[in-house]
């Protein structure tokens, strides 16, 4: 059986505001198996926003583990991160998981990977998912090139370039700022 899976997420951290978007097409095989997918989620009663890329149940469980860690760690995002990333790479269980997280609070961006990484991207802006680069090279252009527009702005144009040329991404898209 085929996963199901392709996605897009991308978020900047641009004029003292974070956003973060994700577009809603989940793919099976080479086929659009769902338009809407919500793969963008609150939690720390909305302190912490957290978009995901991979096999969907497999992100549903990293999202859980990640607030449990945010639980124990007081909504300490970089600590909770930390703290996943190790569980990651040493259980046998979760090492299986094919999933990548982008995590993100008022002042920071998170990118979380299956192999135990903790990332802070450069430049404030990250992107993971298949139209990861067509995102983030849109969300890089437009911070230089027009930095008078919003970080939501920026999120949000970003993600209709990478949809426009990424046949795993769509044109609903999800967008929260901090």
């Amino acid at each position: 059986m085929e996963k199901i899976h392709a996605t897009t997420i991308l978020a900047v951290l641009h004029n003292g505001k974070v956003s973060i978007a994700g577009d809603g097409q989940a793919t099976m095989g080479n086929t659009v198996a769902k338009s809407n997918v919500k793969k963008i989620r609150k939690l720390q009663g909305g302190k912490v926003v957290v978009g995901f890329a991979g096999s969907t149940a497999d992100a549903f469980t990293l999202l859980d583990r990640f607030d449990e860690k945010l639980n124990a760690y007081g909504g300490n995002m970089k600590r909770a991160a930390i703290e996943l990333a190790k569980d990651w790479r040493m259980d046998r269980f979760l090492r299986r998981l094919e999933a990548m997280l982008i995590a993100v609070s008022k002042d920071e961006i998170l990118v979380i990977s299956g192999t135990g990484d903790v990332l802070e991207p450069d430049n404030q802006v990250a992107a993971i998912g298949s139209g990861a680069m067509y995102a983030q090279s849109a969300a890089l252009a437009l911070k230089k090139h027009a930095p008078k527009l919003s970080a939501e702005e920026i999120v949000r144009e970003s993600m209709l370039i990478a949809a426009d040329v990424c046949i795993y991404t769509n044109h609903n898209i999800i967008v929260e700022t901090l």
